[in-house]
C-alpha cells in the first residue's frame, strides 16, 4: 500500500469519526432519540472522542454530551458515572475558545438538574476552571461559564458558597461592564442566583462594587438585560435593612418606577418585586417610596396586570400599610382599596387571593378610619365568604379570619356591621356584637335603627352562655333600650302577649 493509500485512510477515518460525533450531536438535539441513543451505549464512544487529536471532533463530542445531559437528569447522570467530567474539566485549561465553550455548556447541563449533580461538578474541580474562563477574552468563553456558575450557585447557599470561595464575583461584575449584551444578561443573573440564599452571599457580591454597576442599567432599552438587572437588586434588598439601603443609596428609585410599564411582562414583576422587598424592611424605607410616588405607580400596574405579576404588587401594598397608619392611610388615599377589591373578585389562584387577604387586612386593623375605608369598600362580606368557603385552602382561611377580625375589631361603621349578625359563625359575630355594644350607647340615631331594622330582634335570638363575654356584649346592648322594647323583641314575648290575652278579663 502506497503512502498516499495509508493517507487516505486515516483521511477517512478522520471524516468517519467527525460525521459520527456530527450525526450524534444532530440526533441528540431531539429529546426523543436521547434515550435510543444512551441505550446503543453513545456515551463511552462519546468519551473517548473527546480525546481525539482532531479539535472539531473533541468540541462536537462535548455539544454532543451537552446536549444529552441537557435533556433529563439520569443522561446528566450518566454523564458523571462514565467519569467524562474529570477529563472534561482538565482539558478545559488547555483547549482552545470553542472547546471551552461547549465544555461549559456540558458543566451546565449536567449541574441545572439538581444539587447532587452540582456538587458533583464542583467535586470534580468544575467551578475553579469556570472561574478560570471568565479571564478569557472571547466573550463567548465568559458567557458560556457564566452561564454554568449560575445554574450551580442556583441550587442552595452552599454550591452559591464554592462559586463564591472560586473568586466568581468580582469576575462576574466585570462581565457587567463587557459590551456584549448576552455576557451582561447572564452575569447579572448568576450575581442574582449567588444573592438570593442568604445575606452574607448578597454582601459578598455587594462589597464588589456590584449595585452601582446594576444601577446604571435600569434604564437600558434591553428588556431581558432589565429582567436580570432588578432581579439581582430584589435578591440583595430582601434581605436586610443595609442591604435596601444600599440599593436606595444607589438612586434606583423613582427611576425604576417607568419600568412598572415596561412591555415586557417580568420587568414589570421584577420591578414590582424590588419595590416590595424594600419597602418591607422598615416605615422609613416605605415612606421613601411614598415620597417618591411609587403608591400611585403601584396600584396602577395593579390595575394594569392579571395573574401572579399582580402579586408582589400586592403584598408590597401590605408590606407598606402594615408598618404603622400613616402609611396605611397614604394606601387608602391612592385608592388601594378599591384596587386590591378587584383583584379579589378578579382572580381564582389561592396563593393570589390569600395575599390581597392578608393587604386588605394590613390596612383596615389600625384605627376606625381604616376599617371603613374597607368597610365601604364591601370587602368585609368577601372576607366572610372566604373564610367559610370549603374550597379555600387552609391558610386563605386563616388569613381571610384574622383579617376580618382584626378589622371588625375596629370597625363603628354600622351598615356594615349589621349583615353580620345574620350570617357570620359564633366566633366572628361575638366581635361584631363587641362593636355594637361600643357605638349604641353613644349614638341615639344608631340606637333607631337598631331597632328599625330588626338589629335588636336578631341580638336576642342569639344563644349566648352565661357569663361569657358575648353575654356582657347583649347585656351593654340591651341596656341602652327602655325594657319594654327590649321585651318586645325578646324571642317568645308574643306568647306571653297572647297568654295575657287569653287570661284577660274585660271589666
Amino acid at each position: 500500500m502506497s503512502q498516499r493509500q495509508i493517507i487516505q485512510v486515516f483521511e477517512q477515518y478522520q471524516k468517519s469519526r467527525m460525521h459520527f460525533v456530527q450525526t450524534v450531536a444532530d440526533l441528540a438535539t431531539k429529546p426523543q432519540n436521547t434515550e435510543i441513543l444512551q441505550n446503543a451505549g453513545v456515551m463511552p464512544m462519546l468519551r473517548s472522542l473527546m480525546l481525539d487529536t482532531v479539535p472539531s471532533i473533541q468540541q462536537t463530542a462535548a455539544l454532543a454530551l451537552g446536549r444529552l445531559a441537557e435533556h433529563s437528569d439520569s443522561l446528566a447522570e450518566a454523564v458523571v458515572k462514565e467519569d467524562i467530567l474529570p477529563q472534561l474539566v482538565q482539558s478545559l485549561a488547555s483547549q482552545n475558545r470553542f472547546y471551552k465553550k461547549a465544555a461549559a455548556f456540558v458543566l451546565r447541563a449536567v449541574a441545572k438538574h439538581s444539587p447532587e449533580l452540582s456538587k458533583a461538578v464542583v467535586d470534580c474541580g468544575g467551578v475553579d476552571a469556570l472561574v478560570l474562563c471568565l479571564e478569557e477574552f472571547d466573550p463567548g468563553v465568559k458567557e458560556a461559564a457564566a452561564w454554568a456558575l449560575g445554574c450551580i450557585a442556583r441550587h442552595n447557599a452552599s454550591l452559591a458558597q464554592s462559586v463564591v470561595e472560586a473568586g466568581a464575583a468580582p469576575l462576574l461584575v466585570l462581565c457587567l461592564l463587557e459590551p456584549e449584551m448576552a455576557l451582561k444578561r447572564i452575569a447579572a443573573s448568576t450575581l442574582s442566583d449567588i444573592c438570593k440564599h442568604t445575606p452574607e452571599l448578597a454582601q459578598t457580591v455587594v462589597d464588589t462594587g456590584t449595585i452601582a454597576h446594576l444601577a446604571q442599567m435600569i434604564l437600558s432599552r434591553d428588556a431581558k438585560l432589565k429582567r436580570q438587572v432588578f432581579s439581582a437588586l430584589s435578591q440583595i434588598s430582601k434581605h436586610s435593612i443595609c442591604l435596601a439601603e444600599m440599593v436606595i443609596e444607589a438612586e434606583v428609585f423613582p427611576a425604576a418606577f417607568v419600568s412598572l410599564k415596561d412591555p415586557d411582562e417580568y420587568v414589570r414583576k421584577n420591578v414590582a418585586t424590588l419595590m416590595r422587598e424594600v419597602a418591607k424592611q422598615t416605615p422609613e424605607l416605605s415612606q421613601l417610596i411614598v415620597n417618591c410616588g411609587g403608591l400611585s405607580k403601584m396600584i396602577d400596574y395593579l390595575g394594569e396586570s392579571r395573574g401572579q405579576p399582580r402579586l408582589p404588587g400586592i403584598m408590597m401594598l401590605g408590606y407598606v400599610a402594615a408598618h404603622n397608619e400613616s402609611l396605611a392611610m397614604a394606601v387608602i388615599l391612592c385608592k388601594g382599596v378599591p384596587q386590591l377589591a378587584l383583584c379579589l373578585s378578579e382572580e381564582q389562584e389561592q396563593i393570589i387571593k390569600t395575599a390581597t387577604v392578608w393587604s386588605i387586612g394590613q390596612i383596615g386593623h389600625h384605627t376606625l378610619e381604616h376599617a371603613k375605608a374597607v368597610a365601604t369598600a364591601g370587602l368585609l362580606p368577601k372576607l366572610l365568604e372566604l373564610y367559610m368557603d370549603a374550597s379555600s385552602s387552609e391558610d386563605l382561611q386563616a388569613k381571610s379570619k384574622k383579617a376580618l377580625e382584626n378589622i371588625l375589631k375596629k370597625c363603628t361603621y354600622i351598615p356594615a356591621l349589621e349583615p353580620f349578625l345574620y350570617d357570620a359563625p359564633s366566633n366572628i359575630l361575638k366581635h361584631v356584637v363587641c362593636q355594637f355594644s361600643k357605638v349604641l350607647p353613644q349614638d341615639s340615631k344608631a340606637r333607631r335603627l337598631f331597632v328599625t331594622s330588626g338589629g335588636l330582634k336578631k341580638v336576642q335570638e342569639i344563644d349566648a352562655e352565661p357569663g361569657s363575654a358575648l353575654q356582657e356584649y347583649i347585656t351593654t346592648i340591651n341596656s341602652c333600650f327602655p325594657e319594654e322594647i327590649v321585651r318586645y323583641y325578646s324571642p317568645g314575648y308574643s306568647e306571653v302577649l297572647l297568654q295575657q290575652l287569653d287570661n284577660y278579663q274585660p271589666a
